[in-house]
């Protein structure tokens, strides 16, 4: 289950408490103050984990506490500290708090760890409070109370390429063909319902990580359709590909298909159209496809070196196109994996 969504209670242990106490010893009859302190709390660490593609080992957590920290004890014995509890999230997770969408923390590095809730501090026993004037205090401290915030974890995924297109695209098959993952194939609109992650492997060991996000439609921006569960992550994306579908199936026009998406993009952010991308002419293999990639390149407003015919079920025209994104990964030093 892909969950990029969630709203958490975060809460660090209190620290315990610090006593009074006397030492009990034979033949010393006023031993003095022997109250320990009290152990401190746990803090909640959270760190960012690649292997992680999704918040979905949190979905059924609403609360989250450490571990409190016990009190001291006689004869000067320290409380035992709470134990820390270490939180996993996949990169691109963005926690914000609450009550006004604050950006409290942003992982964009493997292993990346914050101390995001600190434990409270341990009290004072009355050990702490003897002094050459005051040999016998009989006071002692109550320990801190843990750090606690109420948050929303939102991830972003972070790729070196997402792909782009309508549904029916052939998003999905091009995914599978590129990296062999198994992703859902059918000819319907929405198969893909939550982005797929796959890696590509080149005969020299070098990866990149591409992402396969739900289709997109007219007025995505405005959240219609899978809308902003789409836009949200292509947004850390280093590079884009836009798959055209160019059997025109339902007389739908691919240059149309391609400029909305364009709009889309520009209306959720100006910063997307600046990404370096490439245009996947799919289904090239189909009866209407040759008219079609004609009419596109006459019309095709930017520059020709964007576009590459492909076939993604007959894997046509692949060494060609993989050959040119893999180029502009390496120009612009994406983040190989």
């Amino acid at each position: 289950m892909f969950i990029d969504n969630l709203e958490l209670f975060f809460e660090a242990g209190a620290g315990g408490n610090g006593v009074v106490a006397w030492r009990r010893e034979k033949y010393i009859p006023k031993g003095g103050p022997a109250g320990g302190n009290g152990g401190d709390g746990g803090s909640i660490i959270i760190v960012a984990d690649r292997h992680l593609l999704s918040l979905e080992d949190l979905r059924n957590l609403r609360i989250i506490k450490a571990k409190s920290g016990q009190q001291g004890g006689a004869n000067n014995k320290t409380g035992k500290k709470g134990l820390d509890l270490t939180i996993k999230v996949p990169l691109g997770t963005i926690i914000k708090d609450k009550k006004n969408d604050a950006v409290l923390h942003d992982f964009t590095q493997d292993g990346e760890k914050i101390i995001f809730c600190q434990g409270g501090k341990g009290g004072k026993g009355n050990t702490c409070f003897k002094s050459s004037t005051h040999q016998a205090p009989n006071v002692c401290t109550q320990g801190t109370k843990g750090e606690a915030k109420s948050v929303k974890l939102e991830l972003k995924l972070i790729a070196d390429i997402g792909l782009v297109g309508m549904p029916n695209a052939g998003k999905s098959t091009l995914m599978s063909e590129l990296t062999s993952v198994e992703v859902k194939i059918a000819a319907y609109p929405f198969t893909t319902l939550r982005p797929n992650l796959g890696l590509i492997e080149f005969e020299d060991f070098s990866r990149l990580l591409i992402a396969d996000i739900p289709g997109i439609i007219k007025d995505a921006s405005q959240n219609k359709g899978l809308g902003l569960t789409f836009l949200r992550h292509i947004e850390r994306t280093a590079m884009l590909i836009f798959v055209i579908d160019l059997s025109g199936i339902d007389g739908r026009d691919p240059l149309e298909d391609f400029l909305i998406m364009q709009k889309e993009l520009a209306q959720y952010s100006p910063e997307m159209l600046k990404k370096p991308f490439l245009i996947a002419l799919n289904k090239i293999d189909t009866e209407e496809a040759q008219a079609n990639l004609k009419a596109f390149q006459e019309k095709y407003p930017f520059d020709a070196k964007h576009l590459f015919p492909i076939s993604a079920i007959k894997k046509e025209g692949f060494k060609v196109f993989t050959a040119a994104f893999r180029k502009i990964a390496q120009r612009d030093a994406l983040r190989f994996v």
